[in-house]
């Protein structure tokens, strides 16, 4: 696999955030194969003359399929603060999602307990009284109609495995080109779910930070761009 060269969208000594691509596993994969994790450590390393191991934290994670912004902390101090504003919910992450199907409402809460189906590497909507389940929470609003399709804004408020995938799914609006979750629309390069905007405060100054990332170039079947 040939990577594109790293998309960065910010960086100080704290933090490092990138754009994933589509195909790229954030982290977690086997040595010899390629991961943003990786990617973004040999930049660090290059860029600033880093000997030995590079550290960094992935405080965002995206699945293999999806683009977008990916929050990176790049020293153990500001990962124990990040986590912390991802525990208390302080963090907004905001996502685009084109998806298949007659969406009703303009704009919804979508609330649902998910549960781990390790055999066919997937999750399901399940009960509250499931082993294991968890509760997932998000709200969409309608932004607009795509050729018989929707493009939705999603507030993501909880970070479950497959969360949006799995909550539009089973609302019959899956996402284009998630088969995995039911879609019959092809797409370009991975699906089109895409973490457009991550709101932090900053792990030493305070300061509110707004990380924005373009929708890529596969997005112009929508006649979406930037």
């Amino acid at each position: 696999m040939v990577l594109p060269p790293l998309h960065v969208l910010y960086e100080d000594n704290h933090l490092l955030v990138v754009a994933k691509p589509a195909g790229l596993a954030t982290m977690g994969v086997a040595p010899d194969k390629p991961s943003l994790l990786e990617q973004a450590r040999l930049y660090v390393k290059e860029r600033y003359h880093k000997p030995g191991n590079v550290y960094l934290g992935v405080m965002s994670r995206l699945d293999a399929p999806v683009t977008g912004v990916v929050l990176l902390a790049r020293t153990s101090k500001a990962a124990r603060r990040l986590t912390e504003q991802f525990r208390t919910h302080a963090v907004r992450k905001t996502y685009w999602a084109a998806v298949e199907g007659q969406v009703a409402l303009a704009a919804a809460e979508c609330v649902d307990w998910l549960g781990h189906d390790e055999r066919h590497r997937r999750m399901h909507v399940v009960g509250p009284g499931f082993p294991g389940a968890q509760e997932a929470k998000m709200a969409y609003r309608r932004l607009k109609p795509l050729d018989g399709l929707w493009l939705l804004e999603v507030d993501l408020q909880t970070g479950r495995k497959h969360q949006i995938r799995l909550q539009l799914a089973s609302r019959g609006w899956p996402v284009v080109g998630d088969r995995k979750y039911g879609s019959r629309r092809p797409f370009p390069a991975g699906i089109a779910l895409h973490a457009r905007q991550l709101l932090i405060r900053h792990p030493t100054t305070e300061g509110m930070l707004e990380f924005q990332a373009p929708v890529p170039t596969t997005w112009r079947v929508f006649g979406l761009s930037g």
